[in-house]
């Protein structure tokens, strides 16, 4: 089952954990193709929220809430369970300065 595993942190601890820290978490667990996907994501002044409302769109420069952390990157894994799951969450180097939200992919129903 695959589970998306969302980094938050302060954007001010970014540069507490190194780019390698990340990829030497990521490498053993590509190859066995528990990693589908991993990217960072620029910091949280180049986000633009989009929304429509009334069939009108409309866009605000920054992230949709504000908060303390905001989203850093994501993981997309395939684990076995939830328990296997949180188990490689855990592993994730940003989680010691920041957390690491977990959530079960759901496949969209096409009609």
């Amino acid at each position: 089952m695959k589970y998306l595993c969302l980094v938050y942190m302060e954007e001010s601890t970014l540069r507490d954990v190194a780019d390698s820290e990340c990829h030497a978490f990521s490498k053993p667990l590509r190859k066995a193709g528990q990693i589908v996907s991993a990217e960072a994501l620029h910091p949280v002044h180049t986000a633009t929220t989009v929304r429509v409302r009334n069939g009108k769109v409309s866009t605000t420069d920054g992230p949709f809430a504000e908060t303390k952390e905001q989203l850093a990157g994501f993981y997309l894994i395939d684990a076995r369970d939830l328990d296997e799951a949180l188990e490689l969450a855990a592993r994730i180097p940003p989680a010691r300065v920041g957390s690491i939200e977990v959530r079960p992919v759901r496949d969209l129903v096409l009609t």
